[in-house]
Protein backbone atom coordinates (compact mmCIF):
# COMPACT_ATOMS: atom_id res chain seq x y z
CA UNK A 1 0.00 0.00 0.00
CA UNK A 2 2.83 2.75 0.73
CA UNK A 3 4.62 1.75 -2.12
CA UNK A 4 1.08 1.95 -4.21
CA UNK A 5 0.76 5.57 -2.35
CA UNK A 6 3.92 6.68 -3.29
CA UNK A 7 3.70 6.14 -6.87
CA UNK A 8 0.47 7.88 -6.86
CA UNK A 9 1.87 10.93 -4.88
CA UNK A 10 4.68 11.04 -8.25
CA UNK A 11 1.43 11.41 -10.63
CA UNK A 12 -2.23 10.63 -10.46
CA UNK A 13 -3.07 11.36 -6.87
CA UNK A 14 -1.56 15.43 -7.52
CA UNK A 15 -3.97 15.85 -10.52
CA UNK A 16 -6.83 14.15 -8.90
CA UNK A 17 -6.72 15.98 -5.66
CA UNK A 18 -5.88 19.62 -7.40
CA UNK A 19 -9.50 18.50 -9.23
CA UNK A 20 -11.15 17.36 -6.01
CA UNK A 21 -9.79 20.92 -4.52
CA UNK A 22 -11.06 23.17 -7.34
CA UNK A 23 -14.26 21.98 -7.04
CA UNK A 24 -14.89 21.78 -3.62
CA UNK A 25 -13.99 25.37 -3.69
CA UNK A 26 -16.45 25.99 -6.10
CA UNK A 27 -19.19 24.65 -3.93
CA UNK A 28 -17.76 25.36 -0.33
CA UNK A 29 -18.06 29.02 -1.61
CA UNK A 30 -21.30 28.66 -2.50
CA UNK A 31 -22.40 27.33 0.45
CA UNK A 32 -20.50 30.01 2.07
CA UNK A 33 -22.28 33.05 0.52
CA UNK A 34 -25.35 30.94 1.27
CA UNK A 35 -25.51 29.82 4.82
CA UNK A 36 -23.88 33.41 5.78
CA UNK A 37 -26.86 34.97 4.08
CA UNK A 38 -29.24 32.45 6.13
CA UNK A 39 -27.13 33.05 9.38
CA UNK A 40 -27.92 36.36 9.52
CA UNK A 41 -31.04 36.53 8.83
CA UNK A 42 -31.98 33.91 11.29
CA UNK A 43 -30.93 36.36 13.68
CA UNK A 44 -32.35 39.43 12.05
CA UNK A 45 -36.31 38.66 12.72
CA UNK A 46 -37.81 36.30 14.75
CA UNK A 47 -39.87 35.14 11.32
CA UNK A 48 -37.07 34.19 9.95
CA UNK A 49 -36.17 32.23 12.75
CA UNK A 50 -39.55 30.43 13.13
CA UNK A 51 -39.98 29.97 9.14
CA UNK A 52 -36.24 29.15 8.60
CA UNK A 53 -34.79 27.77 11.48
CA UNK A 54 -36.44 24.11 11.41
CA UNK A 55 -35.85 24.09 7.87
CA UNK A 56 -31.78 25.37 8.20
CA UNK A 57 -31.78 22.58 11.17
CA UNK A 58 -33.22 19.86 8.80
CA UNK A 59 -30.83 20.17 6.37
CA UNK A 60 -28.13 19.84 9.01
CA UNK A 61 -29.31 16.67 10.53
CA UNK A 62 -29.67 15.30 6.51
CA UNK A 63 -26.80 13.16 6.11
CA UNK A 64 -25.10 14.46 2.31
CA UNK A 65 -25.13 10.86 0.94
CA UNK A 66 -29.35 11.59 0.78
CA UNK A 67 -28.94 14.73 -1.35
CA UNK A 68 -27.43 12.23 -3.94
CA UNK A 69 -31.02 10.92 -5.94
CA UNK A 70 -32.06 14.39 -5.88
CA UNK A 71 -28.62 15.74 -7.62
CA UNK A 72 -29.22 12.73 -10.52
CA UNK A 73 -33.04 13.61 -10.51
CA UNK A 74 -32.44 17.30 -11.38
CA UNK A 75 -28.82 17.58 -12.80
CA UNK A 76 -27.83 14.12 -14.22
CA UNK A 77 -24.76 12.64 -13.73
CA UNK A 78 -22.74 16.05 -14.14
CA UNK A 79 -20.45 18.42 -12.37
CA UNK A 80 -23.32 20.36 -11.05
CA UNK A 81 -24.82 17.30 -9.29
CA UNK A 82 -21.74 16.70 -7.40
CA UNK A 83 -21.47 20.77 -6.94
CA UNK A 84 -25.37 20.71 -5.28
CA UNK A 85 -24.27 17.94 -2.94
CA UNK A 86 -21.31 19.59 -1.68
CA UNK A 87 -23.31 23.04 -1.48
CA UNK A 88 -25.99 20.87 0.49
CA UNK A 89 -23.82 18.89 2.56
CA UNK A 90 -22.80 22.29 4.23
CA UNK A 91 -24.69 25.19 3.88
CA UNK A 92 -26.59 24.15 6.93
CA UNK A 93 -23.79 23.87 9.23
CA UNK A 94 -22.36 27.42 8.20
CA UNK A 95 -26.08 29.03 8.72
CA UNK A 96 -25.57 27.57 12.46
CA UNK A 97 -22.63 28.78 12.71
CA UNK A 98 -23.53 32.18 11.52
CA UNK A 99 -26.92 32.14 13.95
CA UNK A 100 -24.89 31.09 17.54
CA UNK A 101 -21.48 33.24 16.52
CA UNK A 102 -24.35 36.34 16.03
CA UNK A 103 -26.44 35.49 19.15
CA UNK A 104 -23.45 34.82 21.71
CA UNK A 105 -22.23 38.51 21.01
CA UNK A 106 -22.90 40.31 24.59
CA UNK A 107 -26.02 42.66 24.71
CA UNK A 108 -23.80 45.78 26.11
CA UNK A 109 -22.07 46.06 22.77
CA UNK A 110 -25.11 46.66 20.95
CA UNK A 111 -26.46 49.33 23.38
CA UNK A 112 -23.14 51.02 23.41
CA UNK A 113 -23.68 50.93 19.60
CA UNK A 114 -26.96 52.01 19.68
CA UNK A 115 -25.77 55.14 22.22
CA UNK A 116 -23.57 56.23 19.21
CA UNK A 117 -26.21 56.01 16.28
CA UNK A 118 -25.25 53.16 15.04
CA UNK A 119 -28.07 52.53 12.05
CA UNK A 120 -28.92 48.45 12.02
CA UNK A 121 -26.38 47.56 8.65
CA UNK A 122 -23.41 49.53 11.03
CA UNK A 123 -24.10 47.81 14.02
CA UNK A 124 -23.71 44.55 11.78
CA UNK A 125 -20.76 45.17 9.60
CA UNK A 126 -18.70 47.03 12.32
CA UNK A 127 -20.13 45.19 16.15
CA UNK A 128 -21.67 42.01 15.49
CA UNK A 129 -19.79 40.87 12.82
CA UNK A 130 -16.22 40.94 14.26
CA UNK A 131 -17.68 39.92 17.45
CA UNK A 132 -18.83 36.75 15.57
CA UNK A 133 -15.99 36.25 14.02
CA UNK A 134 -14.24 33.54 16.52
CA UNK A 135 -17.27 31.29 16.88
CA UNK A 136 -18.27 31.82 13.16
CA UNK A 137 -14.43 30.63 11.82
CA UNK A 138 -14.90 27.36 14.28
CA UNK A 139 -18.28 26.67 11.80
CA UNK A 140 -16.57 27.67 8.90
CA UNK A 141 -13.85 24.94 9.68
CA UNK A 142 -16.96 22.09 10.62
CA UNK A 143 -18.71 23.29 7.16
CA UNK A 144 -15.60 22.40 5.32
CA UNK A 145 -15.48 18.72 6.56
CA UNK A 146 -18.81 18.35 5.93
CA UNK A 147 -18.26 19.91 2.60
CA UNK A 148 -14.99 17.85 1.91
CA UNK A 149 -17.16 14.35 3.17
CA UNK A 150 -20.13 15.75 1.03
CA UNK A 151 -17.73 16.12 -2.23
CA UNK A 152 -16.01 12.59 -2.15
CA UNK A 153 -19.84 11.22 -1.79
CA UNK A 154 -20.64 13.15 -5.01
CA UNK A 155 -17.18 12.04 -7.28
CA UNK A 156 -18.69 8.36 -6.74
CA UNK A 157 -21.59 9.64 -8.20
CA UNK A 158 -19.80 8.50 -11.59
CA UNK A 159 -15.99 7.83 -12.55
CA UNK A 160 -14.66 11.61 -12.47
CA UNK A 161 -11.47 13.59 -12.30
CA UNK A 162 -10.85 13.88 -8.63
CA UNK A 163 -10.04 11.69 -5.70
CA UNK A 164 -13.80 9.66 -5.68
CA UNK A 165 -13.04 8.65 -9.13
CA UNK A 166 -9.71 6.90 -8.00
CA UNK A 167 -11.66 5.22 -5.55
CA UNK A 168 -14.45 3.95 -7.93
CA UNK A 169 -11.44 2.77 -9.94
CA UNK A 170 -9.35 0.88 -7.87
CA UNK A 171 -13.02 -0.62 -6.80
CA UNK A 172 -14.00 -1.60 -9.78
CA UNK A 173 -10.71 -3.25 -10.43
CA UNK A 174 -10.00 -4.91 -7.00
CA UNK A 175 -7.05 -2.84 -6.68
CA UNK A 176 -7.35 -3.14 -2.85
CA UNK A 177 -3.42 -1.35 -2.30
CA UNK A 178 -4.29 1.19 -4.48
CA UNK A 179 -8.25 1.34 -2.75
CA UNK A 180 -6.10 1.85 0.69
CA UNK A 181 -3.56 4.50 -0.81
CA UNK A 182 -6.41 6.46 -1.94
CA UNK A 183 -8.07 6.92 0.91
CA UNK A 184 -4.58 7.65 2.98
CA UNK A 185 -4.39 10.55 0.42
CA UNK A 186 -8.01 11.46 1.29
CA UNK A 187 -6.99 11.75 4.69
CA UNK A 188 -3.57 13.58 4.30
CA UNK A 189 -5.53 16.20 1.85
CA UNK A 190 -8.14 16.83 4.74
CA UNK A 191 -4.80 16.97 7.50
CA UNK A 192 -3.05 19.42 5.06
CA UNK A 193 -5.73 21.93 4.91
CA UNK A 194 -6.99 21.84 7.94
CA UNK A 195 -3.68 22.55 9.39
CA UNK A 196 -2.27 24.77 6.64
CA UNK A 197 -5.69 27.56 6.36
CA UNK A 198 -8.18 26.17 9.34
CA UNK A 199 -5.69 25.82 11.82
CA UNK A 200 -3.67 29.13 11.20
CA UNK A 201 -7.30 31.38 10.55
CA UNK A 202 -8.78 30.34 13.85
CA UNK A 203 -5.32 30.72 15.99
CA UNK A 204 -5.10 34.11 14.42
CA UNK A 205 -8.52 35.39 15.45
CA UNK A 206 -8.63 34.04 18.46
CA UNK A 207 -4.87 35.90 18.82
CA UNK A 208 -5.97 39.08 17.89
CA UNK A 209 -9.37 38.82 19.84
CA UNK A 210 -7.42 38.25 22.56
CA UNK A 211 -9.11 35.08 23.50
CA UNK A 212 -5.74 33.06 23.11
CA UNK A 213 -1.92 34.10 23.75
CA UNK A 214 0.46 34.81 21.07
Amino acid sequence: MLATFAEGLRGDFVRAGLASLGRIGIGFAAALALGTTLGVLLVAHRFFEWFLGPLVLGVQCLPSICWLPVAILWFGLSERAILFVVLMGSVGSIAIATRDGLRQIPSTYLRVAGTFGARPWQRLAWVMAPAALPAFVTGLKQGWSFAWRSLLAGELLYRVAGMGGLLTEARDLADYPRLFAVMLAIVGISVLVDRLAFQRLERAVRVRWGLQAA
